[in-house]
Parts: C-alpha cells; sequence; structure tokens
C-alpha cells in the first residue's frame, strides 16, 4: 500500500511525501506585486510538504484578480519570487507557481484603468474585491479571436520568468471561475469563434495555454488545475454528459506534463475516477475550498488510490510543519480564518512549529 508519506516523482519534479500544498489566495504583495521576505518565510516554512504550490500570481498586470496579490509579470516581481525559491530549496522543499488569468472576477480598480477581459460580455452576477474593498463587479469586455495570441503569450512569459527565477515548474490555473475556466464552461462562454460553442472548442484555450507553456519550460515542469462542476464565481457545470465531453477533449489535447490537479467535492465519486484514468499520469486531488482536509480524508485519497497525492490548504496556513505532525500523530494548530486575508505577519508566519 502506498502510504502518505512516500516519496514521489512528477515529470521533473521530486515530492519528498505526498502532501501537497494548494494554492492559497492570502493577499500580502502590495499593489506593485512584488513578493517580499515575507512570503519567503511564509513559503520556506511550509517547505517539509511534499509539493509548495504559490498563491495565484498574475502573468500581466491586465489580468489581476484581487488585492494584495503576487505577480510575474515584470524583473521586479521575478526577483522577489527568486528569493521566495531559493528560500524553499535551502529548507529542502520543491516549489511550483501558480499562474492565472482572472478574468470577468476582476475591476478596473484592480487593472490600473483597464477593463477586465473575458470569453462573453457576461459578469458573475456579485461582488468582487478591490483596492478601495468590496466593489460591484462589472461587466467584462469579450475578448475578440485575434487578441488570443496575446492572452497565450502572458502566460507563456510569466511560466518563463518563472523557472528562470529558480521555480521548480508551473502550474496553470484551469479553475475556479477565473479565465480558462469561464473558456471552458457554457454557462460563461457563449462564443460563436473557434474557442467557443463545442465542448471542444471551449477546451481549446486551456490547452493551447498549456502546450504552449509546456514548449517553452519543458512538458516535465508544466502542470494544470481544474475544478469542474465546482460551480463558484458564476460558472456552473451541471450538464454531466457535456463535463465529460469538454473535460475528456481538454485532456485528450495535453503533452505529458508533470501532473494533473482536479478540485472536486466527490472524491470518491466516478467523475473523478474518470478523470484520473483518462489522463494517466500524476494525478492529485482534493475536496474543495470550504472544507478543511483531516488526515483520514489526505490517507483515504492516497492509500485507497484516488490519487498519487493529496492536495491541502487550511491546514497547512495553520500547521507549516503539517506533513510531521500527520506523521507522529502530533496535535495540531486550529486556523484562524479571519486573519486568512488581514496582511502582515499575523495569520501567516507566526503558526507555531512543534517544539
Amino acid at each position: 500500500m502506498t502510504s502518505l508519506f512516500d516519496p514521489l516523482d512528477a515529470g521533473a519534479l521530486h515530492l519528498d511525501n505526498r502532501v501537497t500544498m494548494a494554492p492559497l489566495t492570502r493577499q500580502r504583495a502590495a499593489e506593485d506585486g512584488v513578493p517580499t521576505d515575507l512570503h519567503a518565510t511564509y513559503y520556506s516554512q511550509r517547505a517539509s510538504a511534499g509539493l509548495v504550490v504559490t498563491e495565484g500570481t498574475f502573468p500581466a498586470f491586465g489580468n489581476r484578480a484581487f488585492p494584495g496579490q503576487a505577480g510575474i509579470a515584470n524583473e521586479e516581481q521575478a526577483a522577489g519570487w527568486a528569493h521566495v525559491a531559493d528560500e524553499v530549496h535551502a529548507a529542502g522543499g520543491t516549489l511550483v507557481m501558480q499562474i492565472m488569468h482572472g478574468g470577468r472576477t476582476s475591476h478596473p480598480d484592480l487593472l490600473r484603468g483597464g477593463e477586465p477581459e473575458a470569453p462573453s460580455a457576461i459578469g458573475t452576477g456579485g461582488p468582487v474585491r478591490g483596492f478601495s474593498g468590496k466593489l460591484d463587479g462589472v461587466v467584462p469586455r469579450e475578448l475578440g479571436t485575434e487578441e488570443i495570441p496575446r492572452i497565450i503569450s502572458e502566460f507563456v512569459a510569466g511560466a518563463r520568468r518563472a523557472v528562470d527565477a529558480g521555480v521548480d515548474g508551473v502550474e496553470i490555473h484551469g479553475a475556479n471561475g477565473y479565465l480558462l475556466h469561464e473558456f471552458t464552461a457554457a454557462s460563461s462562454n457563449h462564443r460563436t469563434d473557434a474557442y467557443g460553442g463545442s465542448p471542444e472548442n471551449r477546451a481549446r484555450l486551456t490547452v493551447e495555454v498549456v502546450r504552449a507553456v509546456a514548449e517553452e519550460i519543458g512538458a516535465e515542469r508544466t502542470a494544470l488545475r481544474i475544478s469542474p462542476e465546482h460551480g463558484v464565481q458564476g460558472v456552473p457545470e451541471d450538464d454531466r454528459a457535456d463535463v465529460l465531453a469538454t473535460y475528456d477533449a481538454l485532456i485528450d489535447g495535453l503533452p505529458e506534463i508533470a501532473y494533473l490537479s482536479v478540485l472536486h467535492a466527490d472524491i470518491d465519486g466516478d467523475l473523478v475516477a474518470h478523470l484520473r484514468e483518462r489522463f494517466g499520469g500524476t494525478f492529485l486531488l482534493n475536496s474543495g475550498f470550504g472544507r478543511v482536509t483531516e488526515l483520514p480524508e489526505a490517507r483515504h485519497i492516497v492509500e485507497d488510490d484516488l490519487a498519487d497525492a493529496v492536495v491541502v490548504g487550511r491546514e497547512l496556513i495553520a500547521n507549516p510543519d503539517l506533513v510531521r505532525r500527520w506523521e507522529e500523530g502530533l496535535e495540531l494548530n486550529a486556523p484562524d480564518q479571519p486573519t486568512f486575508y488581514l496582511g502582515g505577519e499575523r495569520g501567516y508566519t507566526d503558526y507555531a512549529f512543534v517544539g
């Protein structure tokens, strides 16, 4: 039986164990999006996780998703991430950067005067977070077909900066209602060109982004995260037949990447099992945000072969040494929810380690 604490190789990535850190929004960067010493401390504290995945980073200022988000849009930001990577590596960890485009979840308040862009001119129907606080969402600008190469090139440029800065790999964010997921889902994509309509067309942009990034930095350092049927941020996927057709087309179009990370509430369900079989490579799994992944569920995912590794969020926020605590049966710190997005050290780098 495979243990939660056994090593795993995923493409060019070596994991000392199968407890991986979810990409977690923590909002600790300033308006310039540059990672600081605080980021380096936070991520290196958690380097004993088999894989440390960063918060979603923006590859261009025109696709920032929320205040406090760190970016990989310029050399100053890349230099900040180089320091983070050095500290994680010095602590023995493996670091992957998640790269994302906020799509219609953004607001002009975040975009230095720009407009949010999306597959179609359809808003989320809810509020968004800006530098000025909670704001009414805006209807995004529909991307023209001629703009798609620019979107792809932004992901590629961000991935190149990340790897050149010393990050071990890149995870493309195709989940949770952000731009690539907006293209994938029929509810948010009403296009009639090559990037809309059929399941294959709606999957096309994600496939093209992953393939372009893989060509730039190597497929063995490229990964993808998806969240079929998650339904957050106004992106319902309620038609199971369409979900299967769409995500089959997406997976079939991928090169042989390092891993596929899936977020789905029903970890034991037939969709997760189908996606794993269809993908055929290293498969990471968690049951979604809003629910704490406890040790029994983590063991079930790995030991009962639902996936090759488990993705953990809140417990790694509160327990930088979670792997040791789980392996030795030690008491856990409790996550302090009100400090998740507070800014500063509190609730970020001040959780205690086991003595």
